[in-house]
């Protein structure tokens, strides 16, 4: 049997102007359960259904950093960093733009911005998006990335 194995873009195959769509993934009341047990953020607004009908949203709302979180799980899943990447360098920019509710189905799109040579490694910034199912914006920022050059 011929095992394939996938490796990730190295720094020379980002190209400014790509952009990189990732699959879906609808949040659950699992996530955020999960999320604020990893966390200990039990902040009412999101594990309380009472506390949250009388808030802004109505409704349970999930953490901003779970919708980042997704958002990075979601980029690796692509494949395009497995085993090239050398660490999560930053990020810059990020705003949670509109609330995230459970069933609520997220995809990143996320678009090489700038490329910066480190020597043995290369710095890849990516303007990157959530959107939701009605195709709203609900996470933005600039992903810093450093990644492997081909040797």
């Amino acid at each position: 049997m011929t095992q394939i194995t996938f490796k990730g873009w190295y720094y020379d195959d980002f190209k400014i102007g790509d952009e990189i769509v990732t699959a879906s993934r609808t949040v659950t009341e699992t996530d955020i359960i999960n999320f604020a047990g990893l966390t200990g953020d039990w902040n009412p607004l999101h594990t309380d259904v009472e506390f949250a009908k009388n808030s802004i949203f109505k409704k349970r709302v999930a953490h901003g950093t779970l919708t980042f979180a997704i958002m990075t799980g979601l980029l690796v899943r692509t494949g395009i960093i497995e085993e090239t990447i050398y660490a999560f360098y930053g990020v810059d920019n990020l705003r949670l733009t509109k609330p995230v509710f459970i069933g609520d189905t997220l995809k990143v799109i996320a678009k090489v911005a700038e490329k910066e040579d480190r020597g043995k490694v290369g710095l890849i910034m990516l303007d990157s998006k959530v959107v939701n199912q009605r195709k709203e914006v609900v996470l933005s920022c600039i992903l810093k990335l450093l990644i492997k050059k081909r040797e």
